[in-house]
């Protein structure tokens, strides 16, 4: 009987973990509905759409915006020799079941929720637990919606501290959310709305603005849903634990006798439920499936993330004066992501399944009022994190150091890369200064990884007799910009190097090669 009652265990949980897989078939008719709704303006547009991209730049793409960082050269090389048509559909789905894809939205979300911790060294030092209850919500595929709810009503009283040098609590949990804003109401709701709902409340957080649509009461009405939330300490030094009064629904508006009542975006009046906290009614009122803001949000952010522009730009001002540019896709894909349940993998596999997601970046015709028609992929700037682990990754460079141990580490490699390569909030727009310029020329990590004897990469091609110079050259040109060349590059670069009649001369030569690859403005974008 036990062994019957494990075996009917087993079934459940494969049953469970099936249905939170993306369904390809599902996938791929929103993906065509993409197309349509695509093709439809361009047409009315009279813009003709760019060709379909060659696999080595589509694989090198997806990479980078699943996974973080280029594909390894073993899978480039595959995934080219690979003759089924399918390729790239089975290439996403390895993308989003590796541990690249929870890697890679646990450091999107980590700069979305605790940007604090990039100037302020104590919300640093929360880091960890943040870091843990995102990545494991990534691992496990966790609904969208379901994470939303758990970080909005998350009980307070749970007695967690934090100090500049230690912590008392390293659990999952998103509490670090709350003290890195100083459980100051005005600034949980202010990121709140941005970030979940797509709405900038923070203009109207002092007046009401002239020309905004949102009023003073409605920003103080927002900030009551947290006006119970407290904490110990000051400014300069915030501790814990954090506490609650739950039933709190109402803030005083500064320098003003008015009270505001919690009160929801939409307008309407929040149903008090006995012994249920202002937040927990917040978060069921933004997570039911009629919420008109939050799969809304979040399809928009996720387009932005893939495309380097939204459907609305910016992707946190969804207001009516600053209309979508496909209005029928943005409805689609935030009714389809509620029908899914939230699966953040089904709404990455139906854009990226798409003709219009997989277009080429090269359109001579293009221009620059075309960028939002999306008749080619935008050109994007790799963020700071992309560019590190796509260098780690082309160099065979590897930080030993968990995100845990980071924390607690000053001047390392990855943190004094990070200091300089700051995220640009258009990265359709991208812009190198002198320092990053200068980092990516002559920095340690580079200076050994194109050194013939001490970079792990390099050294093994150049010692390899078994290759000729052409294969060598190949072999550069996979590990750092995923393609091979093409025949006038790589007849370029055999020449330069079999110029050198020596073993050595011609091991200088290729580490010029590789210098040149890595510090080349095709590997700094992804296009």
């Amino acid at each position: 009987m036990r062994y019957l009652l494990s075996i009917a265990a087993l079934a459940a949980c494969l049953a469970t973990a099936q249905a939170r897989e993306p369904n390809t078939d599902d996938a791929r008719r929103v993906a065509a509905q993409i197309d349509e709704i695509i093709l439809a303006k361009l047409k009315k547009a009279k813009v003709e759409p760019a060709g379909l991209t060659d696999d080595a730049a589509f694989l090198r793409r997806a990479s980078l915006d699943i996974a973080g960082k280029i594909p390894p050269v073993n899978d480039v090389r595959r995934f080219l020799r690979e003759p089924s048509p399918e390729k790239r559909a089975r290439a996403l789905e390895r993308l989003l079941d590796s541990p690249g894809y929870a890697n890679n939205f646990t450091n999107i979300w980590m700069q979305l929720l605790l940007p604090e911790a990039n100037t302020d060294y104590q919300a640093r030092y929360m880091v960890p637990t943040m870091h843990k209850w995102l990545r494991k919500s990534f691992v496990s595929n966790t609904p969208y919606d379901r994470m939303v709810h758990e970080l909005v009503s998350l009980p307070a009283n749970s007695g967690m501290q934090y100090y500049y040098f230690y912590q008392t609590n390293t659990k999952p949990t998103p509490e670090p959310f709350y003290f890195a804003k100083k459980a100051k109401p005005e600034e949980i709701a202010t990121a709140v709305s941005r970030i979940f709902l797509g709405v900038r409340l923070e203009c109207a957080q002092c007046h009401d603005h002239p020309f905004g649509k949102w009023k003073r009461e409605e920003f103080w009405s927002q900030a009551a849903f947290f006006a119970g939330i407290k904490g110990q300490g000051n400014a300069d030094f915030f501790s814990g634990p954090l506490s609650e009064v739950s039933d709190r629904r109402e803030i005083n508006i500064p320098n003003t006798d008015r009270v505001a009542q919690a009160r929801f975006l939409d307008g309407k009046v929040p149903r008090w439920k006995f012994k249920v906290g202002a937040r927990t009614a917040l978060a069921d009122w933004m997570t039911a499936k009629d919420n008109p803001f939050l799969a809304r949000a979040m399809v928009n952010r996720m387009w932005a993330h893939l495309f380097g522009v939204g459907i609305v730009d910016p992707v946190d001002d969804m207001v009516r004066d600053n209309e979508p540019s496909h209005p029928e896709l943005l409805a689609l894909l935030s009714k389809e992501f509620v029908k899914h349940d939230f699966d953040l993998k089904f709404l990455i596999k139906a854009i990226t399944l798409s003709e219009t997601y997989q277009r080429s970046s090269i359109d001579p015709k293009a221009k620059p009022e075309h960028l939002r028609l999306f008749a080619r992929m935008p050109v994007k700037g790799l963020t700071a994190e992309q560019l590190f682990d796509s260098l780690g990754q082309a160099t065979g460079y590897r930080d030993m150091l968990s995100p845990q141990q980071r924390v607690f580490q000053f001047g390392g490699e990855r943190q004094n890369f990070m200091d300089k390569f700051t995220d640009q909030d258009r990265r359709t727009e991208y812009h190198t200064s002198i320092p990053q310029a200068l980092t990516m020329m002559n920095n340690q990590l580079i200076a050994n990884a194109t050194h013939p004897d001490r970079g792990v990469v390099l050294g093994a091609v150049v010692s390899s007799s078994f290759m000729s110079n052409k294969g060598k050259i190949e072999a550069l040109f996979l590990s750092t910009l995923s393609r091979k060349p093409s025949k006038n590059e790589a007849a370029k670069y055999l020449d330069y190097v079999e110029r050198e009649k020596s073993v050595k001369g011609q091991k200088k030569a290729l580490s010029d090669v590789y210098w040149a690859l890595l510090n080349s403005t095709e590997f700094k974008f992804n296009h």
